[in-house]
């Protein structure tokens, strides 16, 4: 068994061998917690809960680090336009994300930092680049610190660049800057900024860059060399590029593979508050079935762009359909015979070979569309062994891919109530029908079928009794 996975500094497929045996460690890029999330947000935490499933099904023990940015330069600004505190604005966003990861079933990283939370590790990264002289305080006593980009030669490493090409930092005020491209590592205090957003330092009170936030918070939580640094394609520069060359520059490792995921358009362009046409995760979640929202942002290799369109719901649905009508006929035909018990679940072949090519879930959904063909055939023919193993890989699949249907993750619906009362009227029918069908009048037992059809009921007629279920 080996795992493959696309290093974007390498810009090819590479095999993962983590840096201790049987163990990973995982640092994501979280958000920004400056205003509601969007699909785009969902889609990359999703990406990294499955590349945790996959190693954790591998029999890795995978440390997820997440961390929230909680302090930034777009939160101040927006809390200040409504006269709101920023950190009230941050934890109020936080609690947005938190609710549409658990939403969707994105399991909760192992550790999810806040940045305001490792000023003192961001000071601690900021003096030992100034001590090795790959930074330096602004001369105007502003009290802000930039990284010295000149004096570091693998800067640009990561996304294959040279300085001279690079276009000025734009994350703070130039005026103490040696080089246009130098970056900010701390941001002295402003006139009109509120005195909770500073920190006592070595260069006067403030406020860390962006960039530093995420070096410090993967030392603290995963050491100085881990596994992968994932996160969007968008972060690859400057963030990532940054947090590269400050984290080396400051003597550490760092990541040792970088893992991007691909972003989501909507109806062939690229999100964007200008063009008006970000979805927000809330409202998404509201057009479907959250299990159904997971599959249509999952289903895409999560190095490609996603494109979502009028449809693609729909088709993500009918696509989740086929497999929870498996299930459930599976379940109910081998209820009472010598294959009801829950064997070994493993995945087929096929969809492990997938996996491990770096996380090929279009190729692994391949995998589990055919299992539910052979699995429907099995049941079609009364081949109850072939039904049983393609039951047991089916499972499988879909609890490595977070969508299996039978999760308390999906189950506890408000409609409840309404279900079980329909539940007894479909169930009274059925039994008229079957008692028509007794005393051979067939026409009154088609009639009873066709207005549960017109319902929009279909009825199964099984070995074990008719089933019914509503139409998706």
């Amino acid at each position: 068994m080996t795992i493959r996975l696309y290093d974007s500094r390498e810009q090819s497929i590479v095999d993962f061998v983590p840096l201790e045996a049987g163990r990973v460690g995982l640092y994501v890029c979280g958000p920004t917690v400056q205003s509601s999330p969007h699909i785009g947000h969902l889609r990359s935490a999703l990406v990294y809960d499955l590349w945790r499933r996959w190693f954790t099904y591998r029999g890795l023990h995978v440390t997820l680090v997440r961390n929230v940015t909680d302090i930034d330069d777009k939160i101040l600004n927006l809390a200040s336009e409504t006269s709101e505190e920023w950190w009230a604005r941050a934890y109020r966003y936080e609690l947005e994300f938190t609710s549409g990861y658990n939403a969707l079933g994105i399991l909760p990283p192992t550790y999810e930092p806040r940045a305001t939370a490792s000023i003192t590790e961001m000071q601690a990264i900021i003096e030992k680049l100034i001590e090795r002289g790959h930074a330096y305080p602004a001369p105007d006593d502003s009290g802000d610190v930039y990284f010295d980009t000149a004096t570091w030669p693998d800067y640009g490493a990561l996304t294959r660049q040279r300085l001279d090409d690079m276009a000025s930092a734009t994350d703070a005020d130039p005026r103490g800057k040696r080089d246009p491209r130098d970056f900010a590592l701390w941001k002295g205090a402003k006139e009109g900024e509120p005195a909770s957003a500073s920190w006592p330092s070595p260069w006067g009170e403030g406020r860390p860059g962006w960039h530093i936030e995420c070096s410090a918070m993967s030392k603290r939580y995963l050491g100085g060399a881990f596994d992968i640094h994932g996160g969007g394609l968008d972060l690859r520069f400057p963030h990532h590029e940054n947090e590269l060359a400050q984290s080396t520059a400051a003597g550490d490792a760092f990541a040792h593979h970088w893992v991007h995921n691909g972003l989501v358009n909507v109806e062939g362009q690229k999100m964007s508050k200008s063009l008006g046409n970000s979805i927000f995760a809330s409202e998404f979640l509201a057009l479907a079935r959250p299990i159904v929202v997971r599959y249509f942002l999952g289903a895409a290799h999560y190095r490609s762009t996603i494109d979502y369109h009028d449809g693609s719901l729909e088709e993500a649905e009918a696509a989740l359909d086929r497999i929870e009508t498996f299930l459930a006929r599976a379940q109910r035909r081998l209820a009472d015979t010598r294959f009801a018990g829950v064997g070994l679940r493993e995945v087929p072949q096929a969809f492990a070979e997938a996996m491990d090519d770096d996380l090929n879930v279009p190729q692994a959904l391949a995998a589990l569309h055919d299992s539910v063909r052979r699995g429907n055939a099995g049941l079609d023919d009364d081949d109850l062994e072939t039904a049983a193993r393609e039951w047991q890989h089916v499972l499988a699949m879909v609890q490595v891919l977070g969508i299996d249907p039978h999760d308390a993750q999906w189950r506890g619906s408000d409609d409840s109530s309404a279900h079980a009362a329909l539940a007894t009227l479909v169930t009274s029918l059925l039994d008229a029908r079957q008692s028509a069908r007794e005393a051979k009048d067939f026409a009154n037992a088609d009639r009873i079928r066709a207005d549960l059809a017109t319902a929009g009921i279909t009825i199964e007629d099984t070995s074990t009794g008719p089933h019914w279920s509503l139409d998706s």
